[in-house]
């Protein structure tokens, strides 16, 4: 990776050059969720020193992983930081007409597993160093690439807790997941959960000797979803949600180990997604409210050591509405809007929120895109994501 120190006037090509360019060393480097992305970190950490950028790495507790936190301007509070993760989805089992980890420029499109998702964000903000640099900042722009976001949104929570610590406290965050440069003030909340069902096994001929786990599973699981009728009905009040409801929704469910034998042991995957301000664990109250009325009593009528238990796997923290945050302010004014949007993805916007920093969500590139086989991002979201920054950076000068 090199650093372009090209004038903020009249270069629009060689920023954008310097974006692909930087775009397509990320693309690079598979860093799928469950992999390390220390080599991607190393690259970047090579380029910030060769850019005389100050930077702080936050390894993750086992140290495969880690994210970086780095400060351009003055060391003072009341910053932006513009928040990227450098973590992609999987590409076993997707057709794809090239190799998702080159990039590959066509018809005004780059295509690449990541393009979309967020390391045309990132590539922006690296490639904008330089610029950044040039502008007398009077408060800073800080740039953090986290990790584990697609699977726990988990990874930026370690440099989070240093704020105002040992890092400076930010004024904004503007997380960049794709939004087309529109700003998004809210998105729902996430939380998965495992249900585990241990019966008691017993000969099908004779169900009064045991407590069969799949028969209460999927008592359990209709009360879930006659439970996710109920959300339906209440609808979304501040009617800018789709779907219009916080919702229930249950993806695996596996148990039982013959058709005559009563099954031991059952267990289903499940989701809850909340609007804000509706309670994260509403869908799990509900659920063991149920389990200790009627499902559990039911279960063990003819085995006393059946039970039911819930775990809780990942919790992403929704994005609730501030108006007139600092942050919706900023980003509203950079993106030439006067209108915030919702959208139906969680991001980790939530947790900066919830540290106590205005958060809201506005890259290039539409979701639409993400995830897919031959995922791309256009060019001229690029050029409107580069053009984004400049105006920052004249914000904070």
């Amino acid at each position: 990776m090199s650093s372009h120190h090209a004038s903020s006037t009249g270069d629009g090509d060689a920023r954008l050059a310097a974006s692909i360019e930087m775009l397509e060393h990320l693309i690079g480097f598979d860093t799928e969720s469950s992999k390390s992305n220390l080599a991607l970190i190393a690259a970047v950490e090579a380029y910030l020193k060769d850019c005389g950028v100050d930077y702080v790495k936050v390894p993750n507790e086992i140290g495969d992983k880690a994210a970086l936190f780095l400060t351009i301007g003055p060391k003072v509070d009341g910053g932006v930081v513009l928040s990227g993760h450098t973590d992609v989805v999987p590409v076993a089992g997707q057709s794809w007409t090239s190799d998702p980890f080159r990039l590959r420029r066509e018809n005004g499109r780059l295509f690449g597993r990541g393009t979309c998702d967020m390391k045309g964000f990132d590539a922006i903000c690296l490639a904008m160093i330089p610029e950044f640099q040039q502008a007398s900042l009077s408060r800073p722009v800080h740039i953090l690439l986290s990790y584990d976001e697609e699977t726990t949104c988990r990874g930026p929570l370690d440099t989070i807790a240093r704020f105002g610590v040992d890092l400076p406290r930010p004024g904004a965050v503007l997380v960049g997941e794709p939004t087309l440069m529109q700003v998004a003030d809210a998105h729902k909340a996430i939380v998965t959960y495992r249900t585990i069902v241990h019966g008691h096994e017993a000969h099908s001929s004779k169900p009064n000797l045991g407590a069969n786990a799949v028969e209460a599973a999927c008592d359990l699981v209709t009360e879930l979803y006659r439970f996710n009728d109920q959300l339906a009905a209440q609808g979304d009040p501040s009617g800018r949600f789709d779907p219009p409801a916080s919702t229930i929704e249950v993806g695996v469910i596996h148990g039982g180990t013959a058709r005559n034998i009563l099954a031991k042991e059952c267990a289903f995957d499940w989701e809850f997604r909340s609007l804000p301000h509706v309670p994260q664990n509403l869908a799990l109250a509900h659920l063991e409210s149920y389990i200790a009325r009627v499902a559990q009593p039911k279960l063990r009528r003819h085995a006393k050591d059946a039970f039911i238990e819930t775990c809780s796997e990942v919790e992403v923290p929704g994005l609730s509405p501030e108006p007139g945050s600092h942050a919706e302010t900023l980003a509203l004014k950079l993106a030439h809007s006067n209108r915030t949007i919702s959208v139906p993805f969680a991001t980790e916007a939530g947790q900066f929120q919830a540290a106590g920093a205005p958060t809201v969500v506005c890259g290039p590139g539409s979701i639409d895109q993400a995830h897919q086989p031959d995922e791309f991002i256009e060019v001229a979201q690029m050029e409107a994501g580069i053009a984004f920054m400049r105006r920052l950076a004249k914000e904070l000068s």
